[in-house]
């Protein structure tokens, strides 16, 4: 095969193309594959039309691309939509006995029974089981590692379960070798595990959720809501295992409050939520901002106004993540592109909120949220620390005078304990107050108390995140992305570099506090500064601006609800530059 190949299955919502992609997503990451993975599905339970699209390569991959090699078609409105996505070489996978074939072209097309051999092997529902071992058959993978997952998978169903999977698999794997030696041309692509270590695959959500356990993240509170409810479902999978209280609450409202809460008394905690969710726990939002009280909420934009897209991807979120609130008060605004990048930015995310005693926004979207990426590297807890930065035992114990939450302090920062940490009593109020936490109304005390919550800003710059530059350092054309679209512009960057072009990508992980000196000494003396953002209005250029008085030659923006392609920006940056 060539070194890379991309897999597309397509079907309705409830025919199990989602199973389909993630067992072999999984196949070829435990086979040594660098392996990515997306969904592009409609807000509807059953039908409509959804793809799963996955890409495989030898050398590391962080974004999808146009071609098309391997079409599997569960229904007639995916093999009609997509064949022009084919070229020479490309197979069709679809059920003759079901779907008329269509004009073969110039592809490939291989029918196998899916829905007959489902039917005689235990049910229907089996038919995805029968196009997934297909399709291994097709690509030359033995039936043994596809068995094995399968017994991993099912494994808590039953052995009648495990049995039927396995017969329906066994089936259309055979189904599959035999077409292949009849035609051999129908199976052009073999892939087979690599002499390489199996790769650990981790979706965004999956990223920021192992990123919270690892800081000690110990009360989540959530309302589900696409594309965040896959860290709902994480943490509560993992709860019993990692001694975290996991609460389904009846709205947002009552998520964010119970995460305020559940901080006040002294536990990590964090939810999450999308669009119009977040619109729900701005109140709480500013209440965490008044009563100084630690929180991380993790905000999963997705393309709005109102429900919007509500199952597609945007970057429409961030100057809203910036300034929602009443009234002023300091918090931070953190956007990884990776779930590596998640991982690491999740744990930093608690140990600012904590250092600060401020709420802090994790900014993902669809497109990060639900895809798969394959890291060179697993994980590692052990790089990340848990700084509470709590008053000592020792501390409250020398502590002679009545403790005062809100003390005023050089850094804003007042010392912080817990309530039933020691003697002293830990009042907190939403209304103004003074030190020890009574409410006030005198004009005095306000404007110490609101100066001592604003000066935290002046010392989070100590702790900023510079945005990464990638490519050549002195390139004088600078391609500059925030968030998720990481991995699409990386690559587009290397495109270019292969083409000869003289430019550099500029990578934004935290934009708020922004990191105003170290962008305007990045982009000084540059020819073109170009920004790309999913979203409509620049956004990032804006608050650039703003902040540095650095206006961009050119925005490439993109507000459909789907991620840019790299063949796209390719084309477009390359046009720009020249």
């Amino acid at each position: 095969m060539d070194k890379e190949l991309t897999i597309k299955i397509g079907g309705e919502a409830g025919q199990g193309l989602v199973t389909i992609g993630s067992v072999l997503s999984n196949l070829f990451s435990r086979g040594g594959w660098y392996v990515f993975s997306s969904q592009d599905y409609e807000s509807r339970i059953r039908g409509g039309h959804n793809i799963f699209q996955m890409r495989i390569a030898d050398d590391p991959i962080w974004a999808m691309s146009d071609r098309v090699d391997v079409l599997i078609a569960l229904d007639r409105e995916t093999l009609y939509l997509h064949l022009p996505e084919l070229h020479d070489n490309s197979v069709v996978i679809y059920d003759g006995e079901k779907i008329q074939a269509p004009p073969s072209g110039k592809v490939k097309l291989m029918s196998v029974p899916m829905d007959r051999i489902a039917r005689e092997s235990g049910g229907p529902i089996l038919a995805n089981t029968v196009a997934l071992a297909a399709t291994v058959g097709l690509l030359g993978y033995e039936i043994k590692y596809l068995e094995d997952y399968l017994r991993l998978t099912f494994g808590k169903k039953g052995e009648q379960i495990i049995r039927e999977n396995t017969q329906a698999a066994r089936r259309g794997h055979e189904e599959a070798l035999r077409i292949c030696r009849e035609k051999r041309e129908v199976c052009p692509f073999q892939v087979r595990p690599l002499d390489a270590p199996t790769k650990m695959l981790v979706s965004g959500n999956e990223g920021v959720a192992l990123g919270a356990l690892a800081a000690g993240c110990k009360f989540y509170s959530g309302y589900p809501m696409t594309p965040s409810t896959g860290i709902l479902t994480y943490m509560a999978s993992k709860a019993d295992q990692f001694g975290v209280v996991v609460e389904q609450a009846e709205d947002e409202i009552a998520a964010i409050n119970m995460v305020i809460g559940a901080s006040f008394a002294g536990a990590r905690a964090m939810t999450a939520t999308s669009g119009g969710g977040f619109d729900l726990m701005t109140e709480g939002f500013s209440l965490a901002g008044m009563t100084e009280t630690p929180i991380v909420v993790v905000l999963g934009q997705r393309p709005g106004p109102a429900t919007g897209l509500p199952t597609r991807t945007e970057q429409a979120e961030l100057q809203y993540a910036i300034h929602a609130s009443h009234g002023e008060f300091p918090r931070m605004v953190l956007a990884p592109g990776t779930p590596e990048q998640a991982f690491y930015l999740t744990a930093h995310a608690f140990n600012q909120a904590e250092k600060y005693q401020i709420p802090v926004i994790i900014l993902t979207d669809q497109y990060l949220a639900d895809s798969y990426f394959s890291l060179d590297r697993p994980l590692d807890p052990d790089k990340i620390t848990i700084d509470r930065c709590l008053l000592s035992e020792e501390e409250l114990g020398r502590m002679k005078e009545e403790y005062r939450r809100y003390a005023l302090s050089e850094t804003g920062i007042s010392p912080r304990t817990i309530p039933g940490q020691s003697r002293h009593l830990v009042m907190a109020d939403s209304d103004e107050h003074d030190e020890y936490g009574h409410i006030i109304e005198d004009r005095e005390t306000r404007s110490r108390q609101a100066a001592k919550r604003m000066k935290k800003e002046q010392m989070m710059e100590q702790d900023i995140l510079p945005p990464n530059i990638y490519g050549h350092l002195k390139a004088k054309n600078i391609i500059i992305c925030w968030g998720s679209t990481w991995g699409i512009v990386h690559e587009t960057m290397k495109k270019l570099h292969d083409e000869g072009e003289d430019v550099a990508m500029l990578h934004f992980t935290q934009i708020w506090p922004f990191p105003s000196r170290q962008v305007k000494d990045l982009l000084r003396d540059r020819d073109e500064l170009i920004c790309i953002e999913n979203n409509a209005t620049g956004q990032l250029a804006s608050i650039i601006r703003e902040k540095t008085g650095m206006a961009m030659d050119e925005k490439i923006l993109q507000a459909d609800g789907r991620p840019f392609s790299v063949q796209y920006l390719f084309e477009t940056v390359q046009e720009v530059i020249r």
